[in-house]
């Protein structure tokens, strides 16, 4: 067991600020430090220190000194800042001139320690940073992010590298939370080959193992550990500081004065977690278990457009092309499937040729209004097409079903062998699995490929600028030149939902093609569509 005293970090307000913009107000952060210092958190590291300003972001996101003078800080704590290693790399006069950009003299600042986040293909760039701060007068770790991933060989070079420059400590992150102790151990004793000053580690809980890999480094010989406050942190966020207080109270054999860490979690940290939901899920730990950045599932969860299965969907497609580091534009192409040549079999043109189409959508006006829509289809025989395993009418006036989204088939294939319903899918464009669990259905197979803003119908595929059942339902009525498309049940989203938005462009990128029936809704609906009520139908 390690019997080095071990120094607990906090940087909840500099982790934590990815959900709120870094936009603490000065109450929380005063009652915050504390508590830190009743919980003998020496350093606190209050947030990141950057000349990037591209939105609004709240003061920790810069921690200028100007913004610390204001707060009331404890004798005892030590206060620090993050620097992100990219910008200054990045910078246009180089890493000297951004560090003196950016920090004054140690003896003219409220911050004592500065820690700089770096991959490790941007360390050696970064190095000169360590040389300019110290003679500034400063403590200085380095970060190593997402270290996880990377060979023996070049984490004992960064190791190498590192003992050759003046770096208090040598901090490395379990940036996916991906790590065991097991792995905990073994990053250990590779650093601890070259690199004989202080090490630290910063754990995320996406597997539920920050915990225990933050006490097996401390059991390693590992001095520096982070913590923050419920966790609070990107993604599924960190090892929660109350929990390493006490282990290490215990650990240490000291007393614990952990009232008012308590205190200010019930006043400030509760009502947080309620309205951003941090915290460890499923989503996140098969995102650690596949190596894929966090912020994937932090900002799909934040967006209503993306649904239980569109979550699993993008991380299976992250699985496959890579999500280490986050990009919006990787997450958007996430959603859709089908960027290969479209196949298809079947021609909707020999079911739907001059006939009408009735759409059931999943909207509660579906099933709100079902006997007059039943009368309607009793009267007028149309063709009906039904959305993936909804059912809001008898299922005996439903001609056929239609599924896109391959996470849903496979989700649902269960429900659709007991429909008896043919499903329109593109079936030469999925996997055999997913073929495989669908076993005896009679398949409709209608292809797809997906190009943005775009609709085009052929024979036997379509072009869609989405791999949204409606958007595949859609085509099918246009490639099968039907009379015209009535919509039952789509009721539309909320004003300020992404996804009001989103389908909106839809319907019209849809109603502006060329050759299309045209759109009648028939139960209320929000969307920007003719309509006509059904009652007037029948």
């Amino acid at each position: 067991m390690n019997t080095k005293k071990i120094i607990l970090l906090d940087c909840t307000l500099r982790d934590g600020g990815y959900y709120n913009s870094w936009d603490f107000s000065s109450n929380l952060i005063n009652d915050y430090l504390i508590a830190m210092s009743a919980i003998s958190v020496n350093y606190v590291e209050l947030g990141f220190r950057s000349l990037e300003s591209n939105d609004f972001k709240g003061g920790c996101a810069f921690t200028t000194d100007s913004f610390i003078e204001d707060l009331e800080v404890p004798n005892e704590v030590k206060l620090g800042v993050m620097l992100n290693a990219k910008e200054i790399v990045n910078h246009e006069k180089g890493v000297i001139h951004a560090i003196t950009q950016l920090f004054k003299p140690a003896a003219k600042s409220p911050i004592s320690f500065v820690r700089i986040a770096s991959s490790i293909d941007e360390f050696e760039q970064a190095l000169p940073a360590s040389t300019t701060l110290k003679d500034m007068g400063y403590e200085v770790c380095f970060n190593l992010m997402q270290i996880a991933d990377r060979s023996q060989e070049e984490i004992k070079n960064v190791a190498y590298l590192a003992k050759n420059n003046p770096i208090d400590v040598l901090y490395f992150a379990d940036s996916m939370g991906s790590m065991s102790p097991e792995q905990t151990s073994n990053i250990v004793s590779i650093l601890r080959s070259e690199w004989d000053g202080a090490l630290g580690i910063h754990t995320h809980d996406n597997m539920g193992q920050a915990l225990a890999n933050s006490l097996r480094a401390v059991d390693e010989g590992v001095t520096w550990i982070d913590g923050t406050v419920t966790g609070m942190g990107r993604g599924p966020g960190n090892v929660k500081t109350e929990y390493l207080a006490i282990e290490l109270a215990d650990r240490q054999n000291t007393s614990l004065n952990i009232t008012p860490l308590l205190s200010l979690i019930s006043k400030y940290f509760k009502p947080l977690k309620a309205k951003y939901n941090w915290g460890a899920n499923s989503y996140y730990y098969l995102a650690g278990k596949y190596g894929i950045h966090p912020s994937f599932v932090q900002e799909m969860l934040s967006d209503t457009r993306y649904d239980d299965v569109d979550l699993i969907t993008v991380l299976e497609y992250l699985r496959k092309e890579g999500g280490k580091k986050f990009n919006v534009h990787t997450l958007e192409s996430g959603r859709h499937f089908y960027t290969e040549k479209p196949k298809g079999s079947w021609s909707p043109a020999n079911l739907l040729s001059h006939k009408e189409v009735l759409i059931i959508g999943s909207g509660p006006n579906a099933k709100r209004h079902h006997r007059v829509l039943e009368s309607y289809i009793y009267s007028s025989k149309p063709i009906v097409i039904a959305l993936n395993t909804e059912i809001t009418i008898s299922e005996e006036l439903i001609d056929i079903r239609a599924a896109s989204h391959p996470v849903r088939l496979l989700a649902e294939s269960s429900a659709h062998l007991k429909l008896p319903q043919p499903l329109a899918v593109p079936a030469s464009m999925l996997p055999k699995n997913l073929l495989s669990s669908l076993g005896t259905k009679k398949l409709l197979d209608f292809g797809i490929v997906i190009k943005d803003n775009t609709f085009h119908f052929n024979k036997n595929h379509c072009v869609l600028p989405s791999s949204l059942v409606i958007a595949y339902v859609l085509a099918i009525a246009a490639s099968g030149n039907a009379s015209r498309v009535l919509l039952a049940g789509f009721d539309g989203y909320n004003a300020d939902d992404p996804r009001m938005s989103e389908m909106n462009n839809l319907l019209n990128v849809y109603q502006q093609s060329e050759g299309v029936p045209s759109l009648l809704a028939i139960t209320p609906s929000r969307y920007k569509l003719p309509s006509k009520s059904v009652y007037s139908m029948v």
